[in-house]
């Protein structure tokens, strides 16, 4: 009975010292080290950031690496990648980060951490090292979007890419990943918590609690959005519009490789450029499996981000008719053949495993707290040498690649540290 006592007691002052420590380091993360304030004296950027003569920096022609009359066209090296929540957005982020070191070229890091301070809007005074008048190739981290401040860092010629995905899906997803870090959760009852909140979502759900934007048109939110206003007010459909008018290429989950066809096309890259593996994949057990009746709630519950996907979904098809449906098939094939043979060259086993199951520390990709859902890798341990260091980079996680390109992050990693210490 008393050592009953005694290990209630210490149990207790974990929970209180988890509880202090938690807000503490969600009060650090989001607002310690302030943003370098900078002269915002507007200083013109360049038409483009690259290297090549002007004239070669027109938009790609329909045929990619090739023009209409067979010549070669020259890669576009000034992206910007809108990275949304929970849509495969860091699969692309490998594809940009290993172009970006292949073409030597500069990216607009955070700093201090792995996102531009999301929730906040982007600001310029959140990249690291940055002095008005820079060149920047690539801005590709997590952010809310402000156009306006990420088109006075960018070149004129930059494409703007980013990716949706089906609204039910994705607010699945966004509910088991970030639901512990969504105080409005905490007090569902039942084994099906998604369930349950779906049943009266209004029930739990505060538009002013904190984080509540993650349980909400969350794709609108993270493109710069209200998530919150009227579903039929004239607004949603004019933002719609204006995402439509600022990013050249909105690709979608659901057809992943198309994609990143379209993406290929459209910055007349090669094949090679684009290969992947699926990185920060959950594994299917932690993955709730829609009812037809449970996937009309979700999606009746984000319906602005229902508007735009299906605004999107319309668009894109639009885009693989003028690609030409036949060429398209052609290509996921081939794409999909190189990315099986990448595949049997690197990764041990072939297939994605477990957290617990992921040798070097390395290849450990980052975990949602409380539990450790997401896959990874296990590299091979006899490479040939002309693959052995592409591998590694199609397999090193976010957080792990961030550091290699020289970002500072000690506020994501002094995270973790808290994290391992309270074994969350």
């Amino acid at each position: 009975m008393v050592y009953q006592g005694k290990n209630w007691k210490s149990m207790c002052k974990g929970l209180v010292l988890g509880t202090l420590l938690t807000s503490f380091m969600l009060l650090l993360y989001s607002y310690a080290i302030t943003p370098l304030q900078v002269s915002m004296t507007e200083i013109p950027i360049p038409y483009s950031c690259s290297s090549y003569p002007t004239p070669a920096r027109m938009p790609a022609p329909a045929n990619g690496t090739h023009n209409a009359a067979g010549q070669r066209c020259l890669p576009k090296l000034d992206v910007m990648f809108m990275k949304t929540h929970k849509t495969a957005s860091s699969t692309i982020l490998n594809i940009l980060f290993r172009f970006g070191e292949k073409h030597r070229l500069k990216f607009a890091f955070p700093n201090g951490r792995n996102d531009f301070y999301y929730p906040s809007y982007f600001e310029r005074s959140q990249v690291q090292d940055y002095r008005p008048g820079m060149c920047f190739n690539i801005i590709c981290n997590h952010m809310r979007f402000h156009y306006e401040e990420v088109r006075k860092l960018l070149p004129a010629d930059t494409i703007f890419v980013t990716i949706l995905r089906d609204p039910a899906y994705l607010f699945e997803s966004s509910f088991h990943y970030f639901g512990r870090i969504i105080p409005l959760t905490w007090k569902l009852s039942g084994e099906d918590k998604l369930a349950e909140f779906l049943r009266d979502p209004w029930h739990y759900y505060d538009p002013k609690g904190f984080n509540a934007h993650y349980l909400q048109n969350l794709l609108f939110f993270d493109l710069g959005y209200d998530n919150n206003m009227n579903t039929n007010s004239p607004l949603v459909d004019h933002s719609i519009r204006e995402i439509d008018q600022r990013f050249h290429l909105v690709m979608l989950l659901e057809y992943f490789d198309e994609s990143l066809v379209l993406l290929k096309d459209l910055l007349c890259w090669e094949l090679e450029d684009i290969l992947y593996f699926k990185l920060n994949a959950r594994k299917d057990s932690t993955v709730s499996r829609l009812t037809d009746q449970l996937y009309q709630k979700a999606t009746a519950w984000n319906l602005i981000d229902a508007k735009l996907y299906r605004h999107f979904n319309a668009t894109f098809w639009r885009k693989v008719e003028a690609y030409g449906r036949e060429r398209m098939t052609r290509d996921v094939a081939q794409l999909h053949r190189e990315n099986e043979k990448m595949k049997s060259i690197c990764i041990d086993g072939g297939h994605p495993v477990d957290a617990n199951a992921i040798q070097e520390s390395s290849m450990k990709p980052w975990q949602p707290l409380g539990e450790k859902s997401i896959q990874g890798y296990n590299l091979k341990k006899r490479i040939n040498k002309k693959h052995r260091k592409l591998c590694r980079k199609m397999l090193t996680p976010e957080i792990q690649y961030l550091t290699d390109l020289g970002v500072n992050l000690w506020l994501t990693k002094l995270w973790s540290w808290v994290r391992a210490f309270l074994k969350w």
